[in-house]
């Protein structure tokens, strides 16, 4: 079921059209990974989901009804412009803007200070925002965004400013948070986390959606229906690619009753950096039929 369900949305700033018919849905406890170039329309999608815009035209649906200013409440947006205040203490930081989200204070120290430890920043409580380095910062900004654990997580590029050792610590909690049952739109441009992340993807490009669905299945169809066998034999290790048909006819019994050892034997898919780029390239030409 869909969490959240755009329905024809359309946003016009005076001659400009930003959103042109979007039809989408993001499914209950699954990451979405929200794709496009820059100027796509993504950024203005996600303020109509947050309600900070107002569609032109069109209606976006919170779990079967049409979104209303409570339900906001149940949502944490993580924008990829940062919005602390510099010169505020970490700790009262945090402890506003969890109360904004309708936490009370006893609710939102305990949860706060559980999510601190996690990240290992409880040192930093008393310090002045100003104080963190950016990537102190960006872990104060995802605490913030999930704390009070909203039903739907937007995450806008929110690995931007994180070494690789932080990068992962986030993305492990990312999946934790899926598979306690958020739902959870991912706007990012490394196609990398798409591809370790996302359950699903919606690529807009241009204004309109160009393609959405889940990620193995469109991977799939941008396939060209190859595998890869890895085997040994008594001249050494060898990779040959053969259509799947091919694969399928007797190849791996062959190579069994030749005593060929065969290591792998895997789908070759192309990779969504690849995909991305097709599909903007070419986003007036149509997708692949569905099998």
């Amino acid at each position: 079921m869909a969490l959240i369900e755009c329905r024809e949305v359309c946003k016009s700033f005076g001659p400009k059209v930003a959103l042109d018919h979007v039809s989408l849905g993001f499914e209950e406890g699954r990451i979405t990974g929200l794709l496009g170039p820059n100027g796509a329309g993504k950024t203005t999608l996600i303020r109509i989901i947050n309600r900070i815009t107002i569609p032109s035209g069109g209606e976006v649906l919170f779990r079967g009804a049409p979104i209303k200013e409570q339900d906001v409440a149940r949502i944490g947006y993580m924008p990829e412009e940062r919005g602390l205040y510099r010169k505020m203490k970490v700790g009262e930081q945090a402890l506003y803007l969890a109360q904004l989200k309708g936490m009370s204070r006893p609710e939102a120290i305990k949860a706060l200070k559980e999510w601190f430890e996690r990240f290992g920043i409880q040192d930093w409580w008393g310090k002045k925002v100003e104080e963190l380095s950016k990537g102190m910062a960006q872990k104060l900004q995802f605490i913030t965004t999930v704390v009070h654990r909203p039903a739907l997580m937007i995450l806008d590029e929110p690995f931007s400013g994180f070494d690789p050792v932080n990068a992962d610590l986030v993305r492990k909690e990312i999946i934790r948070l899926r598979d306690e049952g958020a739902t959870i739109i991912l706007s990012t441009h490394d196609m990398g986390s798409v591809e370790e992340l996302c359950n699903d993807i919606a690529l807009i490009n241009r204004s309109r959606l160009v393609i959405s669905g889940d990620v193995q299945d469109i991977r799939r169809r941008y396939g060209n229906d190859n595998v890869e066998i890895e085997y040994t034999d008594a001249d050494g290790r060898h990779t040959v690619v053969l259509p799947r048909v091919s694969a399928g006819n007797g190849t791996l019994e062959s190579f069994i009753a030749k005593g060929i050892t065969v290591n792998s034997y895997r789908e070759l898919m192309p990779r969504m950096n690849d995909i991305f780029i097709s599909l903007v390239t070419n986003s007036g030409e149509e997708a692949p039929a569905e099998e």
